[in-house]
Protein backbone atom coordinates (compact mmCIF):
# COMPACT_ATOMS: atom_id res chain seq x y z
CA UNK A 1 0.00 0.00 0.00
CA UNK A 2 2.82 2.42 0.91
CA UNK A 3 4.45 1.74 -2.47
CA UNK A 4 1.22 2.73 -4.23
CA UNK A 5 0.97 5.95 -2.22
CA UNK A 6 4.59 6.78 -3.04
CA UNK A 7 4.07 6.17 -6.73
CA UNK A 8 0.93 8.30 -6.66
CA UNK A 9 2.80 11.11 -4.92
CA UNK A 10 5.57 10.93 -7.53
CA UNK A 11 3.05 11.10 -10.38
CA UNK A 12 1.46 14.20 -8.85
CA UNK A 13 4.85 15.92 -9.04
CA UNK A 14 5.02 15.49 -12.84
CA UNK A 15 2.89 18.55 -13.69
CA UNK A 16 4.24 20.48 -10.68
CA UNK A 17 7.66 20.63 -12.36
CA UNK A 18 6.16 22.94 -14.97
CA UNK A 19 5.11 25.58 -12.46
CA UNK A 20 8.49 27.04 -11.53
CA UNK A 21 9.43 28.60 -14.87
CA UNK A 22 5.89 29.86 -15.48
CA UNK A 23 5.78 31.40 -12.01
CA UNK A 24 9.09 33.16 -12.60
CA UNK A 25 7.89 34.52 -15.96
CA UNK A 26 4.66 35.82 -14.43
CA UNK A 27 6.66 37.48 -11.67
CA UNK A 28 9.18 39.02 -14.10
CA UNK A 29 6.41 40.35 -16.31
CA UNK A 30 4.86 42.01 -13.26
CA UNK A 31 8.22 43.45 -12.24
CA UNK A 32 8.94 44.86 -15.70
CA UNK A 33 5.51 46.46 -16.07
CA UNK A 34 5.63 48.16 -12.68
CA UNK A 35 6.01 51.95 -13.16
CA UNK A 36 7.72 52.25 -9.77
CA UNK A 37 10.56 50.08 -11.08
CA UNK A 38 10.88 50.85 -14.81
CA UNK A 39 9.27 54.28 -15.02
CA UNK A 40 7.58 55.41 -18.24
CA UNK A 41 8.48 52.17 -20.01
CA UNK A 42 5.54 50.64 -18.15
CA UNK A 43 3.00 53.14 -19.51
CA UNK A 44 -0.04 51.51 -21.06
CA UNK A 45 0.29 50.94 -24.81
CA UNK A 46 4.10 51.05 -25.05
CA UNK A 47 5.84 48.29 -26.99
CA UNK A 48 7.68 47.30 -23.79
CA UNK A 49 4.44 46.86 -21.86
CA UNK A 50 2.72 45.05 -24.71
CA UNK A 51 5.54 42.52 -25.10
CA UNK A 52 5.64 41.78 -21.37
CA UNK A 53 1.85 41.52 -21.30
CA UNK A 54 2.05 38.86 -24.01
CA UNK A 55 4.72 37.04 -21.99
CA UNK A 56 2.55 37.24 -18.88
CA UNK A 57 -0.54 35.90 -20.63
CA UNK A 58 1.46 32.98 -21.97
CA UNK A 59 3.04 32.30 -18.60
CA UNK A 60 -0.39 32.04 -16.98
CA UNK A 61 -1.11 28.94 -19.09
CA UNK A 62 -0.16 26.32 -16.52
CA UNK A 63 -2.01 28.13 -13.73
CA UNK A 64 -5.18 28.76 -15.74
CA UNK A 65 -5.27 25.16 -16.96
CA UNK A 66 -3.90 23.51 -13.83
CA UNK A 67 -6.69 20.91 -13.63
CA UNK A 68 -6.05 19.76 -17.19
CA UNK A 69 -2.32 19.48 -16.51
CA UNK A 70 -2.96 17.18 -13.57
CA UNK A 71 -5.49 15.15 -15.56
CA UNK A 72 -2.87 14.57 -18.26
CA UNK A 73 0.20 14.35 -16.02
CA UNK A 74 -0.92 11.63 -13.61
CA UNK A 75 -1.39 8.87 -16.21
CA UNK A 76 2.14 9.50 -17.45
CA UNK A 77 3.38 8.38 -14.04
CA UNK A 78 0.72 5.83 -13.09
CA UNK A 79 -0.35 3.92 -16.20
CA UNK A 80 1.30 0.50 -16.48
CA UNK A 81 1.29 0.49 -20.28
CA UNK A 82 0.83 2.88 -23.23
CA UNK A 83 1.24 5.92 -20.99
CA UNK A 84 0.80 8.38 -23.86
CA UNK A 85 -2.56 6.89 -24.79
CA UNK A 86 -3.56 6.87 -21.12
CA UNK A 87 -2.83 10.61 -20.94
CA UNK A 88 -4.99 11.24 -24.02
CA UNK A 89 -7.82 9.15 -22.55
CA UNK A 90 -7.58 11.02 -19.27
CA UNK A 91 -7.82 14.38 -21.04
CA UNK A 92 -10.90 13.32 -23.01
CA UNK A 93 -12.64 11.80 -20.00
CA UNK A 94 -11.81 14.73 -17.72
CA UNK A 95 -13.46 17.11 -20.19
CA UNK A 96 -16.40 14.66 -20.43
CA UNK A 97 -16.66 14.64 -16.64
CA UNK A 98 -16.57 18.46 -16.59
CA UNK A 99 -19.40 18.69 -19.15
CA UNK A 100 -21.44 16.16 -17.16
CA UNK A 101 -21.03 18.14 -13.94
CA UNK A 102 -21.91 21.38 -15.74
CA UNK A 103 -25.08 19.83 -17.20
CA UNK A 104 -26.18 18.35 -13.87
CA UNK A 105 -25.92 21.63 -11.96
CA UNK A 106 -27.41 23.63 -14.83
CA UNK A 107 -30.48 21.40 -15.07
CA UNK A 108 -30.84 20.30 -11.44
CA UNK A 109 -28.99 23.00 -9.52
CA UNK A 110 -31.53 23.41 -6.67
CA UNK A 111 -31.49 19.65 -6.01
CA UNK A 112 -27.70 19.75 -5.52
CA UNK A 113 -27.79 23.04 -3.64
CA UNK A 114 -25.95 24.95 -6.39
CA UNK A 115 -26.91 28.22 -8.08
CA UNK A 116 -25.68 27.76 -11.64
CA UNK A 117 -26.54 31.38 -12.52
CA UNK A 118 -24.13 32.77 -9.92
CA UNK A 119 -20.88 34.39 -11.00
CA UNK A 120 -17.87 32.09 -11.00
CA UNK A 121 -15.42 32.42 -8.12
CA UNK A 122 -16.02 33.77 -4.66
CA UNK A 123 -18.48 31.75 -2.60
CA UNK A 124 -20.40 30.39 -5.60
CA UNK A 125 -18.29 27.24 -5.80
CA UNK A 126 -18.21 27.60 -9.60
CA UNK A 127 -15.32 27.90 -12.02
CA UNK A 128 -14.59 28.05 -15.73
CA UNK A 129 -12.53 25.02 -16.75
CA UNK A 130 -11.60 24.71 -20.44
CA UNK A 131 -14.41 27.20 -21.17
CA UNK A 132 -17.00 25.15 -19.25
CA UNK A 133 -18.89 26.58 -16.28
CA UNK A 134 -18.76 23.85 -13.65
CA UNK A 135 -18.14 23.07 -10.01
CA UNK A 136 -14.72 24.14 -8.79
CA UNK A 137 -13.27 20.80 -7.74
CA UNK A 138 -9.75 22.15 -8.26
CA UNK A 139 -6.85 19.83 -8.83
CA UNK A 140 -8.40 17.30 -6.44
CA UNK A 141 -11.17 16.65 -8.95
CA UNK A 142 -8.66 16.29 -11.77
CA UNK A 143 -6.54 13.92 -9.67
CA UNK A 144 -9.58 11.78 -8.83
CA UNK A 145 -10.69 11.57 -12.46
CA UNK A 146 -7.15 10.76 -13.63
CA UNK A 147 -6.83 8.02 -11.02
CA UNK A 148 -10.12 6.46 -12.13
CA UNK A 149 -9.08 6.68 -15.79
CA UNK A 150 -5.75 5.00 -15.04
CA UNK A 151 -7.61 2.16 -13.32
CA UNK A 152 -9.93 1.75 -16.33
CA UNK A 153 -6.96 1.99 -18.72
CA UNK A 154 -4.88 -0.62 -16.92
CA UNK A 155 -7.87 -2.97 -16.79
CA UNK A 156 -9.41 -2.56 -20.25
CA UNK A 157 -6.81 -1.15 -22.65
CA UNK A 158 -5.76 -4.66 -23.78
CA UNK A 159 -9.31 -6.02 -23.84
CA UNK A 160 -9.78 -8.21 -26.96
CA UNK A 161 -13.10 -7.65 -28.73
CA UNK A 162 -14.60 -9.64 -31.60
CA UNK A 163 -13.03 -8.72 -34.93
CA UNK A 164 -16.14 -6.90 -36.13
CA UNK A 165 -15.86 -4.63 -33.09
CA UNK A 166 -12.12 -4.19 -33.42
CA UNK A 167 -12.45 -0.45 -34.08
CA UNK A 168 -13.62 -0.04 -30.49
CA UNK A 169 -10.55 -1.65 -28.89
CA UNK A 170 -7.72 0.07 -27.02
CA UNK A 171 -8.21 3.73 -26.18
CA UNK A 172 -11.68 3.76 -27.76
CA UNK A 173 -12.86 1.01 -25.41
CA UNK A 174 -11.32 2.78 -22.41
CA UNK A 175 -13.22 5.94 -23.35
CA UNK A 176 -16.46 4.00 -23.84
CA UNK A 177 -16.22 2.43 -20.39
CA UNK A 178 -14.97 5.72 -18.97
CA UNK A 179 -17.92 7.65 -20.45
CA UNK A 180 -20.41 5.82 -18.21
CA UNK A 181 -18.04 5.84 -15.24
CA UNK A 182 -17.68 9.62 -15.61
CA UNK A 183 -21.49 9.99 -15.67
CA UNK A 184 -21.75 8.25 -12.30
CA UNK A 185 -18.72 10.09 -10.91
CA UNK A 186 -20.13 13.45 -12.04
CA UNK A 187 -23.46 12.73 -10.33
CA UNK A 188 -21.68 11.74 -7.11
CA UNK A 189 -19.53 14.86 -7.33
CA UNK A 190 -22.57 17.12 -7.66
CA UNK A 191 -24.15 15.37 -4.70
CA UNK A 192 -21.11 15.49 -2.41
CA UNK A 193 -18.80 18.32 -3.49
CA UNK A 194 -21.00 21.30 -2.53
CA UNK A 195 -21.04 19.93 1.03
CA UNK A 196 -17.25 19.51 0.89
CA UNK A 197 -16.95 23.10 -0.34
CA UNK A 198 -18.84 24.22 2.72
CA UNK A 199 -16.47 22.21 4.92
CA UNK A 200 -13.46 23.62 3.09
CA UNK A 201 -14.76 27.09 3.83
CA UNK A 202 -14.72 26.25 7.52
CA UNK A 203 -11.24 24.74 7.17
CA UNK A 204 -9.98 27.86 5.44
CA UNK A 205 -11.20 29.98 8.33
CA UNK A 206 -9.71 27.59 10.90
CA UNK A 207 -6.28 27.37 9.25
CA UNK A 208 -6.09 31.08 8.47
CA UNK A 209 -6.63 31.77 12.16
CA UNK A 210 -4.63 28.86 13.60
CA UNK A 211 -1.64 31.09 14.20
CA UNK A 212 1.92 30.03 14.78
CA UNK A 213 1.19 26.43 15.72
CA UNK A 214 -0.61 25.80 12.44
CA UNK A 215 2.39 27.10 10.49
CA UNK A 216 4.78 25.04 12.64
CA UNK A 217 2.81 21.79 12.21
CA UNK A 218 2.35 22.23 8.46
CA UNK A 219 6.06 22.84 7.90
CA UNK A 220 7.10 19.96 10.17
CA UNK A 221 4.86 17.46 8.35
CA UNK A 222 5.98 18.73 4.95
CA UNK A 223 9.60 17.95 5.87
CA UNK A 224 9.31 14.83 7.99
CA UNK A 225 7.24 12.94 5.39
CA UNK A 226 9.78 13.39 2.58
CA UNK A 227 11.25 9.86 3.01
CA UNK A 228 7.80 8.32 2.50
CA UNK A 229 6.95 10.42 -0.53
CA UNK A 230 3.74 11.47 1.22
CA UNK A 231 4.76 15.09 1.75
CA UNK A 232 3.03 15.93 -1.55
CA UNK A 233 -0.29 15.06 0.05
CA UNK A 234 0.33 17.54 2.85
CA UNK A 235 1.45 20.37 0.60
CA UNK A 236 -0.81 20.00 -2.45
CA UNK A 237 -4.12 21.10 -0.82
CA UNK A 238 -2.41 24.24 0.49
CA UNK A 239 -0.18 25.15 -2.45
CA UNK A 240 -2.41 24.08 -5.35
CA UNK A 241 -5.78 23.50 -3.70
CA UNK A 242 -8.31 25.38 -1.62
CA UNK A 243 -7.14 24.53 1.92
CA UNK A 244 -6.50 28.16 2.96
CA UNK A 245 -7.24 30.35 -0.06
CA UNK A 246 -9.30 29.84 -3.18
CA UNK A 247 -7.21 28.35 -5.96
CA UNK A 248 -4.23 27.59 -3.72
CA UNK A 249 -1.37 29.72 -2.45
CA UNK A 250 0.60 29.69 -5.71
CA UNK A 251 -2.21 31.04 -7.83
CA UNK A 252 -3.46 33.44 -5.16
CA UNK A 253 -0.02 35.04 -4.83
CA UNK A 254 0.29 35.56 -8.58
CA UNK A 255 -3.16 37.15 -8.73
CA UNK A 256 -2.50 39.59 -5.85
CA UNK A 257 1.21 40.33 -6.13
CA UNK A 258 0.66 43.72 -7.81
CA UNK A 259 -1.77 44.72 -5.06
CA UNK A 260 0.74 43.63 -2.39
CA UNK A 261 3.56 45.53 -4.10
CA UNK A 262 1.55 48.78 -4.18
CA UNK A 263 0.41 48.60 -0.56
CA UNK A 264 2.40 49.92 2.38
CA UNK A 265 0.55 47.80 4.93
CA UNK A 266 2.63 45.08 6.66
CA UNK A 267 2.76 41.86 4.63
CA UNK A 268 1.37 39.85 7.54
CA UNK A 269 -1.84 41.92 7.29
CA UNK A 270 -2.05 41.67 3.53
CA UNK A 271 -1.30 37.95 3.30
CA UNK A 272 -1.72 36.13 6.65
CA UNK A 273 -2.19 32.84 4.77
CA UNK A 274 1.43 33.17 3.62
CA UNK A 275 2.59 31.36 6.74
CA UNK A 276 1.90 28.17 4.82
CA UNK A 277 4.30 29.26 2.07
CA UNK A 278 7.45 29.54 4.18
CA UNK A 279 8.90 26.07 3.54
CA UNK A 280 11.55 27.44 1.19
CA UNK A 281 13.44 29.02 4.08
CA UNK A 282 14.69 25.60 5.14
CA UNK A 283 15.93 25.14 1.57
CA UNK A 284 17.94 28.37 1.56
CA UNK A 285 19.22 28.74 5.11
CA UNK A 286 19.48 25.18 6.43
CA UNK A 287 21.82 23.69 3.78
CA UNK A 288 24.77 25.96 4.63
CA UNK A 289 24.61 25.02 8.31
CA UNK A 290 24.17 21.33 7.56
CA UNK A 291 26.96 21.25 4.98
CA UNK A 292 29.27 23.19 7.30
CA UNK A 293 28.66 20.67 10.10
CA UNK A 294 29.36 17.75 7.76
CA UNK A 295 32.59 19.31 6.53
CA UNK A 296 33.89 20.26 9.96
CA UNK A 297 33.18 16.80 11.42
CA UNK A 298 34.57 14.82 8.47
CA UNK A 299 37.81 12.91 8.90
CA UNK A 300 40.77 15.10 7.85
CA UNK A 301 41.77 12.77 5.01
CA UNK A 302 38.24 12.86 3.58
CA UNK A 303 37.45 16.57 3.83
CA UNK A 304 38.41 17.32 0.23
CA UNK A 305 36.18 14.52 -1.06
CA UNK A 306 33.32 15.65 1.20
CA UNK A 307 33.67 19.23 -0.04
CA UNK A 308 33.43 18.00 -3.63
CA UNK A 309 30.19 16.21 -2.73
CA UNK A 310 28.69 19.03 -0.67
CA UNK A 311 29.23 22.02 -2.96
CA UNK A 312 26.93 20.95 -5.84
CA UNK A 313 24.15 19.49 -3.69
CA UNK A 314 24.19 22.48 -1.34
CA UNK A 315 24.01 24.93 -4.24
CA UNK A 316 21.19 22.87 -5.77
CA UNK A 317 19.23 23.14 -2.53
CA UNK A 318 19.83 26.87 -2.05
CA UNK A 319 19.46 28.05 -5.64
CA UNK A 320 16.86 25.64 -7.03
CA UNK A 321 15.12 24.60 -3.82
CA UNK A 322 15.70 20.87 -4.47
CA UNK A 323 16.84 19.54 -1.10
CA UNK A 324 16.52 15.78 -1.51
CA UNK A 325 20.11 15.22 -2.74
CA UNK A 326 21.42 16.91 0.42
CA UNK A 327 18.88 15.38 2.80
CA UNK A 328 19.39 11.88 1.49
CA UNK A 329 23.12 12.07 2.11
CA UNK A 330 22.37 11.71 5.83
CA UNK A 331 18.76 10.53 6.13
CA UNK A 332 19.47 6.81 6.28
CA UNK A 333 22.82 6.87 8.04
CA UNK A 334 21.65 9.37 10.69
CA UNK A 335 17.83 9.55 10.76
CA UNK A 336 18.05 11.43 14.06
CA UNK A 337 19.44 14.40 12.14
CA UNK A 338 16.54 14.34 9.72
CA UNK A 339 14.04 14.56 12.59
CA UNK A 340 16.03 17.47 14.03
CA UNK A 341 16.07 19.06 10.57
CA UNK A 342 12.26 18.87 10.37
CA UNK A 343 11.91 20.33 13.86
CA UNK A 344 14.28 23.20 13.12
CA UNK A 345 12.67 23.91 9.74
CA UNK A 346 9.23 24.11 11.36
CA UNK A 347 10.55 26.34 14.14
CA UNK A 348 12.24 28.65 11.64
CA UNK A 349 8.95 29.04 9.72
CA UNK A 350 7.04 29.70 12.94
CA UNK A 351 9.55 32.33 14.11
CA UNK A 352 9.46 34.10 10.75
CA UNK A 353 5.67 34.08 10.79
CA UNK A 354 5.72 35.51 14.32
CA UNK A 355 7.86 38.40 13.06
CA UNK A 356 5.57 39.05 10.07
CA UNK A 357 7.60 37.40 7.31
CA UNK A 358 5.23 36.03 4.64
CA UNK A 359 5.22 35.78 0.86
CA UNK A 360 5.66 33.16 -1.84
CA UNK A 361 8.66 31.70 -0.02
CA UNK A 362 8.28 28.01 -0.68
CA UNK A 363 11.10 27.55 -3.18
CA UNK A 364 14.78 28.29 -3.69
CA UNK A 365 16.79 31.49 -4.08
CA UNK A 366 16.00 32.18 -7.74
CA UNK A 367 12.27 31.72 -7.41
CA UNK A 368 11.98 33.68 -4.18
CA UNK A 369 13.92 36.56 -5.70
CA UNK A 370 11.82 36.65 -8.87
CA UNK A 371 8.42 36.08 -7.27
CA UNK A 372 8.77 37.96 -3.96
CA UNK A 373 11.87 40.00 -3.17
CA UNK A 374 12.17 41.99 -6.40
CA UNK A 375 8.46 42.73 -6.96
CA UNK A 376 7.94 43.79 -3.33
CA UNK A 377 11.28 45.49 -2.73
CA UNK A 378 10.08 49.09 -2.80
CA UNK A 379 7.49 48.89 -0.01
CA UNK A 380 8.38 45.71 1.84
CA UNK A 381 12.18 45.42 1.81
CA UNK A 382 12.30 45.53 5.62
CA UNK A 383 10.26 42.30 5.79
CA UNK A 384 12.73 40.40 3.66
CA UNK A 385 15.80 41.83 5.36
CA UNK A 386 14.25 40.42 8.53
CA UNK A 387 13.77 37.11 6.73
CA UNK A 388 17.52 36.96 6.08
CA UNK A 389 18.43 37.96 9.62
CA UNK A 390 16.28 35.19 11.09
CA UNK A 391 17.39 32.74 8.40
CA UNK A 392 21.09 33.32 9.02
CA UNK A 393 20.54 32.88 12.76
CA UNK A 394 19.03 29.48 11.98
CA UNK A 395 21.93 28.67 9.66
CA UNK A 396 24.25 29.09 12.64
CA UNK A 397 21.87 27.11 14.86
CA UNK A 398 21.78 24.27 12.32
CA UNK A 399 25.57 24.18 12.24
CA UNK A 400 26.06 23.92 15.99
CA UNK A 401 23.17 21.51 16.59
CA UNK A 402 24.21 19.16 13.78
CA UNK A 403 27.89 19.35 14.73
CA UNK A 404 27.11 18.57 18.39
CA UNK A 405 24.87 15.61 17.55
CA UNK A 406 27.31 14.16 15.01
CA UNK A 407 30.18 14.23 17.49
CA UNK A 408 28.16 13.14 20.53
CA UNK A 409 26.60 10.11 18.84
CA UNK A 410 29.47 9.46 16.39
CA UNK A 411 27.08 9.55 13.45
CA UNK A 412 28.33 8.21 10.11
CA UNK A 413 27.69 11.36 8.10
CA UNK A 414 29.69 12.00 4.88
CA UNK A 415 33.40 11.71 5.53
CA UNK A 416 32.96 9.69 8.73
CA UNK A 417 32.10 6.32 7.21
CA UNK A 418 34.24 3.43 8.38
CA UNK A 419 33.12 0.86 5.83
CA UNK A 420 34.78 0.58 2.47
CA UNK A 421 32.94 -1.20 -0.27
CA UNK A 422 34.31 -2.29 -3.57
CA UNK A 423 32.10 -1.58 -6.52
CA UNK A 424 32.29 -2.65 -10.08
CA UNK A 425 31.77 0.26 -12.46
CA UNK A 426 30.62 -0.84 -15.88
CA UNK A 427 31.68 1.32 -18.78
CA UNK A 428 29.33 1.80 -21.69
CA UNK A 429 31.52 -0.44 -23.82
CA UNK A 430 31.47 -3.23 -21.22
CA UNK A 431 27.72 -2.99 -20.86
CA UNK A 432 27.21 -3.04 -24.61
CA UNK A 433 29.31 -6.15 -24.88
CA UNK A 434 27.26 -7.74 -22.14
CA UNK A 435 24.03 -6.79 -23.90
CA UNK A 436 25.49 -7.77 -27.30
CA UNK A 437 25.45 -4.47 -29.06
CA UNK A 438 24.06 -1.10 -28.15
CA UNK A 439 24.16 2.17 -30.05
CA UNK A 440 22.74 4.47 -27.43
CA UNK A 441 24.77 7.68 -27.19
CA UNK A 442 22.85 9.39 -24.37
CA UNK A 443 25.09 10.91 -21.68
CA UNK A 444 22.74 9.35 -19.10
CA UNK A 445 23.15 5.82 -20.45
CA UNK A 446 26.18 4.89 -18.35
CA UNK A 447 24.52 5.69 -15.04
CA UNK A 448 21.27 4.02 -16.08
CA UNK A 449 23.14 0.86 -17.08
CA UNK A 450 25.01 0.77 -13.78
CA UNK A 451 21.81 1.23 -11.80
CA UNK A 452 20.20 -1.63 -13.72
CA UNK A 453 23.13 -3.86 -12.77
CA UNK A 454 22.96 -2.75 -9.13
CA UNK A 455 19.24 -3.56 -9.14
CA UNK A 456 20.02 -7.15 -10.06
CA UNK A 457 19.83 -6.85 -13.83
CA UNK A 458 16.84 -6.11 -16.00
CA UNK A 459 15.44 -9.61 -15.36
CA UNK A 460 15.08 -8.64 -11.71
CA UNK A 461 13.22 -5.38 -12.43
CA UNK A 462 9.43 -5.61 -12.59
CA UNK A 463 8.34 -1.97 -12.84
CA UNK A 464 10.14 1.37 -13.10
CA UNK A 465 8.77 4.86 -12.44
CA UNK A 466 10.17 8.16 -11.22
CA UNK A 467 9.24 11.34 -9.38
CA UNK A 468 11.18 14.61 -9.30
CA UNK A 469 14.42 13.12 -7.94
CA UNK A 470 13.83 9.41 -7.31
CA UNK A 471 13.86 6.29 -9.45
CA UNK A 472 11.07 4.07 -8.07
CA UNK A 473 11.55 0.37 -8.84
CA UNK A 474 9.80 -2.88 -7.97
CA UNK A 475 12.15 -5.88 -8.02
CA UNK A 476 11.50 -9.61 -8.05
CA UNK A 477 14.31 -10.63 -5.68
CA UNK A 478 15.65 -8.21 -3.08
CA UNK A 479 18.63 -10.51 -2.48
CA UNK A 480 20.03 -9.51 -5.86
CA UNK A 481 20.19 -5.82 -4.95
CA UNK A 482 23.57 -4.19 -4.39
CA UNK A 483 24.36 -2.53 -1.08
CA UNK A 484 23.55 1.10 -0.37
CA UNK A 485 27.25 1.91 -0.54
CA UNK A 486 27.49 0.61 -4.10
CA UNK A 487 24.48 2.69 -5.14
CA UNK A 488 26.12 5.77 -3.66
CA UNK A 489 29.37 5.01 -5.47
CA UNK A 490 27.37 4.81 -8.68
CA UNK A 491 26.13 8.36 -8.14
CA UNK A 492 22.95 7.86 -6.10
CA UNK A 493 22.37 10.11 -3.10
CA UNK A 494 20.71 7.30 -1.17
CA UNK A 495 18.41 4.30 -1.36
CA UNK A 496 15.01 3.62 0.22
CA UNK A 497 14.05 -0.05 0.61
CA UNK A 498 10.64 -1.34 1.64
CA UNK A 499 10.03 -4.97 0.72
CA UNK A 500 10.32 -5.31 -3.03
CA UNK A 501 9.94 -1.57 -3.54
CA UNK A 502 13.20 0.34 -4.00
CA UNK A 503 13.76 4.08 -4.44
CA UNK A 504 17.11 5.19 -5.83
CA UNK A 505 17.71 8.88 -5.08
CA UNK A 506 19.20 10.08 -8.37
CA UNK A 507 18.61 13.83 -8.30
CA UNK A 508 17.34 16.16 -11.02
CA UNK A 509 18.68 13.89 -13.78
CA UNK A 510 16.15 11.18 -12.90
CA UNK A 511 13.73 11.69 -15.86
CA UNK A 512 16.58 11.20 -18.34
CA UNK A 513 18.06 8.29 -16.39
CA UNK A 514 14.64 6.63 -16.21
CA UNK A 515 14.21 7.03 -19.99
CA UNK A 516 17.51 5.19 -20.50
CA UNK A 517 16.48 2.48 -18.04
CA UNK A 518 13.31 2.00 -20.11
CA UNK A 519 15.40 1.52 -23.24
CA UNK A 520 17.67 -0.97 -21.46
CA UNK A 521 14.62 -2.88 -20.25
CA UNK A 522 13.46 -3.14 -23.87
CA UNK A 523 16.87 -4.40 -24.91
CA UNK A 524 17.81 -1.25 -26.82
Amino acid sequence: MMEKFQKFGGAIFTPVLLFTFSGIMVALSIVFTNPMLVGSLANEGTLWTNVWTIFQNGAWTVFNQMEILFAIGLPLGLAKKATGRAALESFVLYITFTYFVSSFIQLFGPFFGVDFNAEVGGDSGLKMIAGIKTLDTGVLGAILVAAVVVWVHNRYFDKKLPDWLGIFQGSAFVCIVGFFVMFLLAFATCLIWPKIQSGIGSLQHLMANSGIFGVWLYTFLERILIPTGLHHFIAAPFVYGPAVVEGGLTRYWMEHIHEFAQSTKPMIELYPEGGFALTGNSKIFAPLGIAGAFYMTANPDKKKKVLTLLIPITLTAIVAGITEPLEFTFLFVAPMLFVVHALLAATMAAVMYQFGVVGDLGAGLIEQAAKTWIPLAQNHWQTYVLQFVIGICFTVLYFFVFRALILKFNLATPGREEEKEEVKFYSKQEYREKQKGDTNESPFYDQAARFVEALGGKENIETVANCATRLRVSVADVEKLASDGIFRNLGAHGVVRKGNAVQVIVGLDVPMVKAQVDLIMKGK
